[in-house]
């Protein structure tokens, strides 16, 4: 029987990393023990992290917040700081399946499955969050779009895991808003989801960044939909040249969840719904 390891302290995981090259690291699990029962293959030793000094907790640091990789999705939903200043983090946490889930997985989890349809990924390129990677090599530290390199792929090397996910405090209280359709009302994969962080001045919006989930190889962003929302109120006539440049950045596929086509409607209509923040004015979260 292959081993399963429980680390407490960098210089105890970095020596069982040494003694089993090939052991794979585990948080809550919900994705790799799945993985590892398709392949039908004896299980290879796993280390696990939840008992990790720091990788469990979140803190405010200067002006970002460091969550830990072994973080559980309910923590990063839940938890003052994230609720104050990451609320679209937050959303995107908390439609992750049912709360049985949400109790055991996590949000390091969630970023190394690297699936096109994680509803924690839109928030996290729009939050500018940067994966902190750990190694006997030492930390080193990237960008979301340089850790996340296609369909269940990123940069973590041999030996490496994700240790934290650093993210800056948006200044300011922007709107941030993340809302995903499913083929269900609950505990339902996105077919197609978009998070958005919008800043307005005097009714005009004076920042827009957006990003689309389940509609690409990778979280999809368009300069031009931000583009076309800048200088102006929200209203129909912009959100709808918007969602015309939304429609033509993302690249779904067809599968049994839904058309191709299907998607890209959806990706216009997510967009539109930010009608709802028209009369928005730097006050932050919106439900």
């Amino acid at each position: 029987m292959n081993p399963v390891l429980f680390p407490r302290t960098e210089e105890m995981l970095l020596s069982m990393v040494k003694a089993y090259p090939e052991a794979r690291f585990m948080a809550g699990g919900t994705d790799l023990l799945v993985a590892l029962r398709q392949k039908q293959k004896a299980l290879p030793p796993l280390i696990g992290l939840e008992r990790m000094e720091g990788m469990g907790d979140i803190l405010r640091e200067g002006d970002e917040i460091s969550i830990g990789a072994a973080c559980t999705l309910k923590e990063v939903a839940s938890h003052p700081l994230t609720r104050q200043h990451l609320p679209l983090l937050c959303q995107g946490a908390d439609s992750v399946g049912g709360p049985a889930l949400r109790n055991m997985a996590t949000l390091g989890g969630n970023l190394c499955t690297a699936s096109p349809a994680g509803d924690t990924l839109p928030a996290l390129f729009l939050l500018e969050a940067r994966p902190e990677l750990l190694s006997e090599k030492g930390l080193r530290t990237l960008s979301m779009e340089a850790f996340i390199t296609g369909p269940g792929r990123t940069a973590l090397l041999p030996g490496e895991l994700l240790h934290r996910i650093r993210i800056p405090i948006p200044p300011n209280a922007p709107i941030q808003h993340f809302e995903k359709v499913g083929n269900r009302n609950a505990m339902a994969i996105a077919v197609a989801s978009l998070a958005a962080l919008i800043r307005m001045e005097q009714g005009l919006v004076t920042q827009a960044r957006l990003a689309w989930g389940s509609v690409g190889p990778k979280v999809i962003r368009s300069s031009e939909a931000e583009a076309a929302l800048m200088g102006k109120p929200l209203r129909e006539e912009s959100l709808k040249e918007a969602a015309f440049y939304a429609q033509k950045a993302v690249q779904p596929i067809s599968d049994i969840r839904a058309s191709a086509d299907y998607r890209k409607k959806v990706s216009a209509s997510l967009l539109q719904r930010l009608i709802l923040y028209r009369d928005s004015d730097d006050k932050g979260e919106r439900s």
